[in-house]
């Protein structure tokens, strides 16, 4: 509007003055920007089409109204609750209780939750039953979130680092490009017990990457710290060409027990500043705020303040600060453990790509075509940063970090809708319809799973089948999929379709949950699983 005004100031329009300049500025008046308009209505009629001014306003009022189109057709932006957890268990069981943890009695629900863990315990007998079954700390997490509707989309072991990343169902179509690795940095870089474990996958479009470290340990390896975050950093790989490495992702949260100590300052000094909640004074001698000052890549990160006590070390079953004396060689007692925010939770935005020298390339209509960060803008708001002091079964204590993302979806639908055809039971092979919404890779090893409502993970199916195999051809646009009645449940209940893609690693498609129905001839032959057990137990009885 400067532009046009300018212009028509040269025609010796007086009455284009009349309003105030900050008025004409500001965009939030509606009432002075009516007005403005009802000027240049009139300065417009007089204006002589022939003479190069007329061009001018021409050009600048189309240029103006597609950007208002632009802003008009723009995408709506979504907000999405994260809640992340670190926690340094030290070998320890899960607690019974992991409510307050979780939030779950908050009113506002997580979207999604990921739980880095470090020093589960991964003695050879239970590191190999867990290759087999989940670790007692996932089963705990699966089962309180699976009921409340929430699925382990993906996660990630290395000895006793453990990264969960669970969804709302809901998301779960929209998650792709799914993607786990890990990284050792303990001793000589061949053993598990420190590294890094990392989740990457595509969040409604936008590239997403969580990574949970247990860094070197002690007060004098600071330095050794970045140098082991950087190898992680820069060893990490995905097959990505969007997102190849960790750093070229939209959104990298890091997180964990990163080790980094207080230094300088006194035991006596420090517990002061605890006592007294006087946090602030001992920040600048935290020594990843410290390092942030030269290393670049630490820069990158942001954090929320350390407006909570510091997370290490505590006596186990206490909220007691170390007090014990540990015995060291030749019987000397060696100093008890400093207090340090250990366990952190840290965040990086992507930079905009700077200004290329490149010319700029522009669509049939002349438009230069917006980039990725100004078309689908991602914002992170942290909500939350504290620590948790209910849980002492560890000499760390939980970190909390609640975030909104808020994000412009790339796409607003799945790649294949799909839905139960007809009746189905145990009777009868059943059949399923989907149709592809959008082009995917589609594979030979796509396959189609029946689960049952409030499934925990991708493998907790009833059954499945293989889409390619058991696939006719319905008509141009629908496909039908045959399920065999062999492996559908006989008591029936309800249930979900899931397609799953091999290429994009992912469920794509999720149905609408519907009614399996009760076995008739599994009732009439008594053979429903309580009345078999039933007559098992008979059969073993004395009295048979």
């Amino acid at each position: 509007m400067d532009e046009i005004s300018r212009l028509l100031g040269a025609a010796g329009r007086a009455r284009s003055d009349t309003l105030s300049s900050d008025a004409t500025q500001s965009t939030a008046s509606r009432l002075a920007l009516r007005h403005r308009l009802s000027q240049l209505m009139t300065c417009v009629d007089d204006l002589d089409p022939r003479t190069e001014l007329h061009d001018k306003v021409v050009k600048t009022l189309d240029s103006a109204f597609r950007s208002c189109a632009r802003r008009a057709n723009r995408p709506k932006k979504d907000h999405f609750r994260l809640h992340m957890v670190t926690w340094n268990v030290a070998t320890a069981d899960p607690p019974e209780d992991v409510a307050s943890l979780l939030h779950l009695n908050s009113p506002k629900t997580p979207d999604l939750y990921v739980i880095g863990l470090q020093e589960v315990y991964s003695g050879p007998v239970r590191f190999v039953s867990d290759m087999i079954l989940d670790d007692p700390w996932s089963q705990l997490f699966i089962s309180i979130l699976a009921p409340r509707h929430y699925v382990k989309v993906s996660s990630m072991r290395m000895q006793g680092l453990l990264l969960l990343f669970f969804s709302k169902l809901e998301h779960v179509p929209f998650i792709r490009d799914i993607q786990a690795t890990y990284t050792r940095t303990g001793i000589f870089g061949y053993w598990g017990n420190k590294g890094g474990v990392s989740v990457r996958l595509s969040f409604y479009g936008h590239t997403l990457c969580f990574l949970n470290c247990h860094l070197a340990a002690h007060m004098k390896y600071a330095n050794e710290r970045v140098d082991e975050f950087e190898r992680i950093v820069d060893t990490q790989t995905f097959d990505c060409k969007k997102a190849p490495r960790i750093m070229d992702h939209r959104l990298v949260f890091w997180f964990g027990d990163l080790n980094f100590r207080i230094q300088d300052h006194g035991m006596h000094f420090v517990r002061s500043c605890i006592n007294n909640q006087t946090y602030n004074l001992l920040w600048s001698h935290d020594q990843l705020i410290m390092l942030k000052e030269k290393e670049q890549l630490l820069q990158e990160f942001e954090e929320g303040p350390l407006d909570f006590q510091p997370t290490y070390k505590f006596d186990l079953n206490s909220d007691t600060y170390d007090s014990r004396l540990y015995a060291t060689w030749f019987g000397f007692n060696g100093k008890k453990r400093k207090p340090a925010w250990t366990d952190r939770i840290l965040w990086r935005v992507r930079p905009k790509s700077p200004p290329s020298d490149e010319p700029d390339l522009k669509d049939v209509k002349g438009r230069k075509p917006l980039k990725e960060e100004e078309e689908y803008p991602l914002k992170v708001r942290q909500e939350l940063y504290t620590s948790s002091m209910e849980y002492s079964i560890s000499d760390h204590k939980p970190v909390i970090g609640i975030f909104t993302l808020e994000l412009t979806k790339m796409y607003q639908t799945p790649l294949v809708s799909l839905h139960a055809e007809g009746d189905w039971s145990a009777d009868i092979d059943s059949m399923v319809l989907y149709r592809p919404l959008q082009p995917f890779p589609s594979s030979t090893w796509d396959w189609i799973g029946l689960y049952k409502v409030g499934f925990s993970s991708v493998s907790d199916y009833i059954t499945y089948t293989w889409v390619k195999d058991d696939e006719v051809a319905f008509n141009e646009e629908v496909m039908q999929v045959f399920m065999s009645k062999e492996e559908i449940p006989v008591r029936g209940g309800e249930c979900v379709l899931c397609y799953y893609s091999n290429s994009l690693r992912c469920i794509i498609g999720i149905s609408e949950p519907f009614k399996v129905q009760e076995s008739k001839v599994a009732v009439a032959e008594g053979l429903l699983p309580e009345r078999i057990n039933g007559l098992d137990k008979i059969a073993r009885s004395d009295d048979f």
